[in-house]
């Protein structure tokens, strides 16, 4: 594969070693390693990613599958064997997958069996790019190659001389359905298999065309030949094979389609025609490219490219297209509620929870149009199952805490996106954030909510106070939407009042936040060191912060600005102790946090990723460049095990995208972005609108860590926020980095960003 064209220079490390230094990125696809992450398992994650050979946004990504088929440890770094390249579209392991079916070469006997079929392969015979992959298959002699678009694939094996050559298609268990056509050298069928449900009439259809003359046909029902070419099982198989010469190379072309086989048809016409499969690599490639230029980074080590990239390559798969275009050219979308076809926009496989808070901000900022189409989609959503899905999987799945659908769609229009039936999406809105819904949607506990202004520790709703603390800020989005509507104060008011709930939790003894019961009495006994409970996927120390819309009211219920300061100090500078008697076993994001050095401090899961910038709003912003930079060099870098804790569908790699950039979107449903400390010396947005904002660091280095001074388009800066309505306008940024805080810059109360409670 052609390499990376750069320039670089060697520049003098602060510890007096060389490293070299990439100034120009001209081809920036080239910088991804896919396998950023792989190195994860059930105790521990460094990413619980897998490698996806997919486009941005693709229905389909392919992937080698080194586990079990069905599970969602789908490939791990360790592994020594892959029993089949896997269509899948699963957002994360612990979510697993749906719709999936696998491919795989074979040579010298005819197995279907996944574990008699399995290869060893080793990493230094592998290829992983986000648009191509290629693997050697030992046991097999075998080359794979793998190609995507959005909703097909090309393959290619390169085989040995045999006459005993075959490809494997696996329909997987749970019902399926394949039909050999050898005539027409072709395969299709469908997978009905899912993780999460249930689904209704749910179906991935697919269609299999080979290049070469199917000499060998047979149908298994599981590992049993059956009669016929034509077969619906439990578990459907079909195993095609041919007689072979050295180095001779096979092509499939597969695509999929959940309405039909027909669709299936089209997609493969409509996506790849009669190109090759270097054409298709080539056009996959220059997708990828045109994706990843909106950013364009100059200024940094090679690590720091690779990692930046690799991180932004995760940013761009969830929430993924579902929906197809019909022979009339018209959008259409498999129901996952109903069952049925219907016209419009459809995207699944994303967990607001986690990516309300940095992934959705990025999209609004430089892929509106990406955001305009899956806020369509959330309307269809709630056209046809009468709730916003908060976990789409790709239906709702009874996942995780929140209504944090509220921040989603609040942000897309606070920020400029129009041009899509707003008013059904706030009817959504007050829906959810008033009725208890099916699977996670709605909220849990509203009942106590809305009367108590908290969901009880003593009501038998686990995660309670993290449901509050989440309501809340979700009560926020929903006002300022209402507000931007020009909704009335009757019909708003509630939502501001409720936005403030957060205060019903903070305990004046402890300075923390807890649980409290239905008398108004806290919960006993307490430990801000317990895990879950009152909580989700953290402790006390993690949910504090937890007030996105209004960190000026918990700035005053600490105690003021010093006090605040001293808290978030704390998290770093304590023992990494925890209490993980809730869960009955040390989970895999407490391990995280234990083994990090950092104290409290668990970047490995959402809740307290916003923490670090926090030292803005108390008038100490050098401590979060600080913590910013440290992070970054700590916990992320483009190896197997370069993550320190689930990614999470783009939303950790959001985190380290906008901090590479010198902010983050502490409250997205907000004008506001923090800021923190830029990580290169110059970073170009090209935004949909043509306008640019450039970030310079001229003078940025591992030592130079600091913000001295700032100047916004010319003239000086001391806020210690920008504004998102302005960077849209186009802007240029001059940061002068400095190895000492400057402890006069950004420190009076009027450089602060946005809370509630100052709001005028």
């Amino acid at each position: 594969m052609k390499k990376a064209l750069v320039l670089i220079t060697s520049v003098l490390l602060a510890s007096g070693t060389f490293a070299q230094q990439v100034n120009k990125v001209t081809d920036p696809v080239e910088y991804i390693n896919p396998l950023m992450g792989t190195d994860s398992h059930y105790d521990l994650s460094n990413g619980n990613t897998y490698p996806a050979i997919a486009l941005p946004w693709g229905m389909n990504f392919w992937t080698p599958q080194t586990g079990v088929m069905g599970d969602g440890w789908a490939y791990t770094y360790d592994a020594h064997k892959i029993r089949g390249f896997k269509q899948t579209h699963q957002p994360s392991p612990w979510m697993n997958d749906y719709g999936q079916f696998a491919i795989m070469p074979v040579t010298k006997h005819a197995v279907v069996g996944q574990n008699k079929r399995a290869s060893w392969f080793s990493h230094k015979a592998e290829t992983a790019k986000p648009y191509y992959y290629s693997v050697y298959l030992a046991d097999h002699d075998v080359t794979t190659e793998i190609t995507p678009t959005e909703r097909s694939a090309q393959f290619r094996f390169t085989y040995p001389k045999t006459d005993s050559s075959f490809i494997v298609i696996d329909a997987l268990n749970k019902g399926s359905y394949v039909k050999i056509m050898p005539d027409q050298k072709k395969i299709v069928g469908y997978s009905t298999k899912y993780a999460r449900g249930p689904l209704k009439n749910f179906k991935n259809y697919f269609v299999i065309y080979v290049d070469k003359p199917i000499t060998y046909a047979h149908t298994f029902s599981d590992t049993t030949q059956a009669d016929g070419l034509e077969l619906k099982a439990e578990h459907a198989s079909a195993l095609i094979g041919f007689k072979t010469t050295q180095g001779e190379k096979v092509h499939l072309r597969v695509a999929s389609s959940f309405i039909s086989i027909e669709q299936a048809e089209l997609n493969l016409e409509r996506e790849q025609g009669k190109d090759s499969f270097d054409v298709t690599c080539q056009k996959a490639k220059a997708v990828w490219n045109k994706t990843l230029n909106h950013l364009q980074v100059e200024g940094g080590s090679v690590d720091q490219m690779r990692t930046f990239y690799s991180c932004f390559y995760r940013m761009v798969f969830f929430p993924n297209k579902l929906y197809e275009i019909d022979k009339d050219n018209k959008i259409v979308h498999y129901s996952a509620s109903t069952g049925k076809v219907f016209p419009g926009y459809k995207f699944a496989g994303t967990g607001f929870w986690d990516t309300f808070r940095a992934l959705y901000p990025f999209l609004n900022l430089v892929y509106p149009s990406i955001n305009k189409e899956m806020q369509e989609g959330l309307i269809n959503d709630y056209k046809e199952g009468g709730w916003l899905p908060e976990w789409s999987s790709p239906g709702y799945s009874a996942v995780m805490i929140g209504n944090n659908s509220a921040s989603v769609v609040s942000e897309a229009y606070l920020k400029g996106l129009r041009g899509y039936d707003i008013s059904t999406l706030w009817e959504a809105l007050v829906h959810g954030a008033n009725n208890a819904g099916p699977q996670a949607t709605g909220r849990e506990g509203v009942e106590y909510y809305n009367k108590l202004g908290y969901v009880p520790y003593d009501v038998k709703i686990n995660e309670n106070a993290a449901r509050t603390l989440e309501y809340a800020y979700d009560d926020f989005a929903i006002y300022k939407l209402g507000k931007a509507l020009g909704k009335p104060e009757s019909e708003i008011g509630i939502y501001k009042k409720r936005a403030m709930n957060y205060k019903n939790l903070f305990d004046p003894e402890t300075k923390l936040m807890r649980g409290k019961n239905q008398d108004g009495t806290f919960e006993k006994p307490f430990s801000p060191f317990k895990w879950g409970d009152a909580f989700t996927e953290g402790n006390s120390w993690h949910y504090s912060w937890s007030v996105f819309q209004d960190m000026q009211g918990l700035i005053d219920l600490m105690g003021g600005r010093q006090k605040f300061i001293a808290k978030l100090d704390s998290v770093f500078t304590m023992p990494p102790v925890f209490d993980d008697s809730y869960y009955g076993e040390t989970i895999h994001e407490i391990r995280e946090m234990q083994i990090m050095n950092m104290g409290q401090y668990a970047h490995g899961n959402q809740p307290i990723q916003h923490m670090i910038y926090l030292y803005n709003y108390a008038g100490e912003p050098w401590k979060t460049q600080f913590h910013v930079r440290d992070a970054m060099e700590k916990l992320y870098k483009a190896t197997p095990d370069g993550y320190c804790g689930d990614e999470d569908n783009g939303q950790t790699s959001a985190w380290y995208v906008f901090s590479a950039m010198g902010f983050y979107p502490v409250t997205p449903a907000s004008d506001q972005y923090v800021l923190g400390t830029p990580l290169f010396k110059k970073i170009t947005l090209n935004l949909e609108n043509g306008k640019k904002v450039v970030i310079n660091a001229a003078n940025n280095s591992p030592a130079n860590k600091y913000i001295n001074t700032l100047n916004l388009n010319g003239k000086p800066y001391d806020l210690t926020w920008l504004s998102h309505s302005e960077l849209k306008k186009g802007a240029v940024l001059n940061f002068n980095m400095v190895p000492k805080p400057n402890k006069i810059r950004g420190v009076k109360v009027s450089d602060v960003p946005y809370s509630l409670s100052t709001e005028k």
